[in-house]
């Protein structure tokens, strides 16, 4: 019993090293998605690799306690971790690094993949306030993707039931960004469109004022 009871403590401790760890991964992460979002880079950069300090840290951990390696912490700390390198990497150089890549397992990278559509969301909305239509197309433009890369995976929708809700999500946040892009879009040709009949009226109007000033000064 006594050799249970110190198999038990040290499984405990162990539990608890991890799920600190994991909180400390989530919350550099979300930190570094943050800094990203606010131009940030050098900031989302340092917050991340903190990030990959702790997690190889905790491989050491794992070795010893294979039964933690599944844990939901762990899982959704790589998911947030995955998705603040991904969102990174978009914003750095316009695509996403594997899974072998940020070495995080597949299921929290496709799952934090299927959230950065969410945060490519956030930034289209951001660029239509500030009538930057450019980057908000492109924005939509890596949303969808995402989105088609997620939907090839056929056979990750069995192994965690998850990411149908996310797609579904996705598909959603897609359609409305799409629906306010081709708003914006028209809104802009209309002004643009105004713009060069204005241009034209005032041409018009001065090229009226000369003539009649010629005429005026011909005695007509």
């Amino acid at each position: 019993m006594q050799e249970l009871q110190k198999e038990f403590k040290a499984k405990d401790t162990a539990r608890e090293r991890l799920l600190n760890a994991a909180r400390t991964v989530t919350r550099l992460s979300k930190q570094a998605i943050m800094a990203i979002h606010q131009g940030e880079i050098r900031q989302a950069e340092e917050r991340l690799q903190r990030a990959r300090g702790v997690l190889e840290r905790l491989r050491s951990l794992l070795r010893e306690h294979l039964d933690l390696e599944h844990s939901g912490a762990l899982s959704n700390a790589h998911q947030e971790y995955a998705e603040a390198l991904i969102l990174l990497n978009l914003q750095r150089i316009g695509t996403f690094p594997s899974p072998k890549e940020i070495e995080v397992p597949s299921i929290p990278y496709v799952l934090g993949l299927a959230d950065v559509i969410g945060e490519l969301r956030r930034r289209a909305v951001d660029a239509l306030r500030s009538d930057d239509l450019k980057t908000a197309v492109k924005s939509l433009s890596q949303m969808e993707q995402i989105y088609l890369e997620l939907l090839s995976l056929e056979s990750a929708y069995s192994l965690t039931p998850q990411l149908r809700r996310k797609c579904d999500v996705a598909r959603h946040l897609i359609e409305a960004t799409r629906g306010e892009i081709a708003v914006e879009t028209r809104r802009s040709q209309l002004e643009k469109a105004i713009g060069r009949l204005e241009k034209a009226i005032r041409r018009e109007r001065k090229i009226g004022r000369a003539t009649t000033k010629e005429d005026t000064q011909k005695g007509v």
